[in-house]
């Protein structure tokens, strides 16, 4: 994985938190739900990344 998908990955997790965050302290269930959703795609898009480094070895 290359280094600038590792920041674009942990930045769209840290968005992903701070809009959760947000829906839970303004009560705002659709805020809660996306911020989850951009976690979610971080962590998936880390694991394809690791998949493709362990098949270029």
């Amino acid at each position: 994985m290359s280094a600038g998908d590792k920041i674009s990955n942990a930045a769209e997790d840290v968005k992903g938190k701070a809009t959760e965050a947000v829906g839970k302290a303004t009560h705002d269930d659709s805020k809660i739900a996306e911020g989850k959703a951009e976690q979610a795609s971080a962590s998936a898009k880390k694991a394809g990344e690791n998949i493709k480094d362990i098949f270029k070895d």
